[in-house]
């Protein structure tokens, strides 16, 4: 019935894009866009699509987007070199699923003890990050815009309770990017699924836990069917950004009112689902609880203590990749010494007193 209701709500809302959308102009310019998610996936997907119909609303039909999803036109990790062809214009994802083309990716997406939603911003939109993701993705022909974020994400699901670092020797988990390397450094065997192959794994026994995003998208994919263990805020993802990344050389071909109605609305879509996200979590979060008996818990300081040191030993391997990496891992963490004491002494300090005196958490 939620799961109806909600994919009910997102279907209005693309339709009523497609009616307020003059008729299509003979000279109107075609953006084809594929996506790592399942077409009306909850959360993540639905937010791929609302930005697809809000660039050609924005544009008042100028920008015609045609919108596949992951299986539709390329298999949900195939949309990287389908766009870097040439083949399609621009695909929604997540950069940290394509390490294997350059570790430094994983950086524009969300890496262990990394960055923050409002740090992750601050960095690549206007700070160092900007121009390192453009010498980065040049090496590939694309060019990428924040177009998502999930905020803090959770520890992940587990069918047993995590007390130690030795609990996650062996455990077989779904978890990307670099925080899946630390994982595997205390024992894990870790594989990278979409997210529309996470569930009949889990359930079959393939994997043992997953990661997926926060209570909000977890609640639609029933992995408390196999995991009843929730762990709260993990380190892998503090903040993860999606992209909208086009063909650079299609990127370029563009007027600059196109490019500029592009980026609108991948900017707006990326504060969007982050506050869409935030705004739901905890209604979510309870109604795991009460509806399904999920189980929350949090990360031992010995659990993480474990996965930070793990974790320096990973930036230490991808910095040795290249220059570039170096570069791109070095800016980051200046520029978290640089957000981050703010933030802690600022909004830190409000947040943690405010709750304190107001019972809150």
């Amino acid at each position: 019935m939620e799961r109806r209701k909600f994919l009910k709500g997102a279907a209005i809302g693309a339709a009523g894009s497609a009616l307020a959308t003059p008729a299509l102009a003979q000279n109107a310019t075609t953006m084809t866009i594929v996506s790592t998610w399942p077409r009306d996936f909850p959360g993540l997907g639905v937010s791929a699509q609302r930005l697809a119909a809000r660039i050609t609303e924005l544009s008042e039909g100028a920008i015609q987007t045609e919108y596949f999803a992951a299986g539709e036109r390329v298999g949900a990790l195939d949309v990287f070199d389908e766009v870097a062809s040439g083949n399609s214009q621009a695909y929604l994802g997540a950069d940290y699923y394509w390490t294997g083309k350059h570790p430094a990716l994983a950086y524009f997406t969300a890496v262990p003890f990394g960055m923050t939603f409002a740090e992750i911003n601050a960095w690549s939109i206007y700070g160092e990050g900007r121009a390192l993701w453009d010498e980065l993705q040049d090496e590939f022909g694309l060019y990428g815009i924040p177009a998502g974020n999930t905020g803090t994400q959770a520890g992940g699901w587990f069918n047993k309770e995590i007390e130690d670092a030795d609990d996650l020797k062996g455990l077989k988990m779904r978890i990307p990017g670099l925080g899946g390397q630390v994982l595997s450094k205390l024992g894990a065997s870790t594989v990278s699924l979409p997210g529309g192959q996470i569930y009949e794994n889990l359930v079959s026994g393939s994997i043992e836990a997953t990661e997926w995003v926060g209570p909000y998208n977890d609640y639609f994919m029933k992995f408390y069917e196999a995991a009843q263990y929730y762990y709260t805020g993990g380190m892998h993802e503090p903040g993860a950004q999606l992209s909208l990344t086009s063909n650079k050389s299609w990127w370029s071909s563009l007027t600059d009112t196109e490019r500029a109605i592009i980026t609108a609305a991948a900017l707006e879509e990326n504060a969007n689902s982050f506050y869409e996200i935030t705004a739901l979590n905890g209604e979510y979060l309870q109604r795991l609880v009460d509806e399904q008996g999920v189980e929350v818990r949090s990360f031992n300081e010995d659990v993480w203590d474990a996965m930070g040191e793990a974790a320096l030993e990973v930036f230490e391997e991808t910095s040795a990749h290249s220059d570039l990496a170096a570069r791109v891992n070095d800016s980051m963490f200046k520029a978290m010494r640089n957000y981050g004491s703010g933030i802690a002494l600022f909004e830190g300090q409000f947040v943690n007193n405010r709750n304190r005196i107001l019972g809150i958490g």
